[in-house]
């Protein structure tokens, strides 16, 4: 069964991936920032007879994505899930921008997938999938954005869009499948209660996207259910 390495795994999302991939049978290696405060990751590592590890990681700290990935044993990784994100301080348009904030969403959702995609490349590479995907929003379309407001995420999402783009040229070579997918609006913290789709609804239907990938699809963007989404 193929191995998944995903990022943000304590919670939301990442957790929901965790627990799908698992369910399946997968051998999924768990990263997050504090794994010994990871509850819900605890709870499926006691279920999953060690087809579950868990890796201490801040994707917003480089030195910590190379520990990581020095640390790790599992020789290769056929999918890299990243799924970490923040959505930064609200309210921030034009006349109200917090920089310093902006930095570390910037830190988080660009640079983040780049640290872990080159941390972790050789071990993509020599795979069978030798798949990642990157988790964005439909927030960081250019086409798509007609209300304006979440400046940091927004230009981190557009910004994140454009490295996975370049990824997928650059990796085609070694024969490496890059995409980026719209979870939707989901019932998460980050999306709040008024969203239109649970996490287990946006996973699973991820998950279908990402069952048929191949190089062809390098360097789209994809929403989640499986229609191209707008640059």
């Amino acid at each position: 069964m193929p191995t998944v390495l995903i990022t943000g795994a304590s919670r939301g999302l990442g957790l929901e991936f965790t627990r799908q991939y698992l369910a399946d049978g997968n051998t999924v290696i768990a990263a997050c920032r504090s794994p010994d405060a990871a509850h819900g990751l605890a709870q499926l590592a006691r279920q999953s007879e060690g087809t579950l590890s868990l890796v201490q990681v801040d994707v917003a700290d480089t030195e910590s994505v190379r520990r990581s990935a020095a640390q790790l044993k599992s020789p290769a990784v056929d999918i890299l899930v990243n799924c970490a994100g923040v959505i930064g301080a609200s309210g921030q348009t034009i006349g109200s921008l917090d920089y310093d904030d902006w930095r570390q969403v910037l830190e988080v959702n660009v640079l983040g997938p780049a640290r872990m995609s080159e941390a972790f490349l050789d071990r993509v590479a020599r795979s069978e999938r030798r798949l990642i995907v990157t988790i964005t929003s439909g927030m960081g379309s250019l086409a798509d954005n007609t209300s304006g407001g979440y400046i940091p995420y927004r230009t981190s999402k557009a910004a994140v869009n454009m490295v996975m783009r370049s990824a997928a040229i650059d990796l085609k070579p070694r024969g490496i499948t890059c995409v980026v997918i719209n979870p939707g609006w989901v019932k998460t913290d980050m999306g709040g209660p008024n969203a239109t789709l649970s996490a287990e609804e946006s996973v699973s239907a991820m998950r279908r996207v990402i069952a048929k990938l191949g190089p062809r699809d390098s360097g789209r963007f994809y929403n989640y259910d499986g229609r191209e989404y707008p640059w």
